[in-house]
């Protein structure tokens, strides 16, 4: 029976890669031809590959298939990409959700693998590209960033509790401020270094002043939006960019019993979450597009939280709009759309009655 495709999915571990090889046929059946494990390092990548080859049918290439599981995927996929074969990530995610259609009851690095290489084979999967140089390093330094912030706040914290005790030691709030001072000074050279990278490439300059162009939308959070998606490489439209960000609404309802409350997934990227929460608050404060759109929400439902949301996805959204149309902010778009729009019904109607005359 000839191979229509073929799957090599990758359980990827910190030391190790379980690979489990499967090929779908031409009548839809799929078998798992062969298992084996390599080191997670060059001379293991080496020994999958021609591993790979050997069990290949000539027919039709190898698609490799791995989780993204934090950062110890990442040396393999670009080793992968760099021998020109073809890979698809997946999210850790659709993997588990994945395993449960199967009723799998035993779960190891094997059984992940073979799930994983029968994902392959079932679905239609995109390409994985690795991040241009430029945008890799971008998300390096606003991910480490905030980190920092984090850690700022946690050091403001103890120096609240320490200040609020009913004996404050004085060499520890000398030792906390003394950190939070060489934080602040970190995250400083971070931001320097950012926008530095940013002026050094013109397209990208360009890019993020029309980004900064909506109303509270800054140099940081262009930067950020940009670097997470890889200026938009893979996104196709406003549906899958939500979706990505974890921004999109999941929603059950069954019949008249089963009715649970709209929210969102939160099954995305945190990071473009977490950049759009203070833009959308300061869209609400200044911009009277948004304004307009948080008090509708909020006089529709009463919940201030989930308008903000909705906010953060349409400004997420808009940045898309404007990376894509390379235009920029225009506050009256929605008059003027709306102008022509009327403009049309007026011609539309004198057509109408000129003909009716004749």
């Amino acid at each position: 029976m000839k191979a229509i495709k073929q799957t090599l999915g990758v359980d990827v571990a910190q030391d190790e890669l379980v690979c489990s090889f499967g090929i779908l046929y031409q009548d839809l059946n799929w078998q798992i031809k062969a298992r084996k494990t390599f080191g997670n390092h060059s001379s293991g990548f080496k020994a999958c590959l021609k591993w790979a080859e050997s069990m290949r049918d000539a027919n039709s290439e190898v698609l490799f298939v791995m989780e993204a599981t934090g950062v110890y995927h990442e040396k393999f996929a670009h080793w992968l990409v760099d021998q020109g074969q073809q890979l698809s990530i997946v999210l850790p995610n659709k993997i588990s959700n994945y395993m449960r259609t199967l009723s799998i009851k035993t779960v190891t690095d094997s059984t992940c693998a073979d799930a994983i290489t029968q994902f392959g084979l079932e679905r239609k999967l995109d390409l994985w590209a690795p991040p241009k140089p430029i945008f890799r390093t971008l998300r390096q330094l606003t991910r480490e960033r905030d980190q920092i912030v984090a850690e700022r706040v946690t050091v403001d914290n103890q120096i609240h509790a320490e200040k609020t005790e009913a004996f404050p030691n004085a060499n520890s709030l000398k030792r906390l401020n003394v950190r939070r001072k060489l934080l602040c000074k970190q995250e400083q050279e971070i931001k320097n270094e950012i926008h530095q990278l940013v002026k050094s490439d013109q397209g990208l300059d360009q890019d993020c002043k029309r980004i900064t162009s909506i109303p509270g939308v800054g140099e940081l959070t262009a930067v950020i939006v940009l670097a997470e998606t890889n200026g938009f490489e893979l996104v196709r439209n406003k549906r899958q960019l939500s979706s990505y960000a974890g921004l999109d609404v999941k929603e059950k309802q069954s019949g008249t019993s089963v009715k649970g409350k709209a929210r969102i997934s939160k099954k995305g990227n945190r990071s473009l979450r977490k950049a759009m929460h203070l833009p959308a608050l300061a869209a609400i404060r200044h911009c009277n597009i948004y304004k307009d759109t948080f008090a509708r929400l909020v006089g529709r439902h009463g919940i201030k939280m989930k308008a903000a949301v909705a906010v953060q996805r349409k400004l997420l959204e808009l940045i898309y709009i404007l990376f894509k149309n390379k235009t920029i902010f225009d506050p009256d778009y929605e008059q003027k759309r709306e102008d022509c729009k009327n403009h049309s019904s007026l011609h539309s109607l004198a057509g109408a009655d000129l003909s009716n005359q004749i």
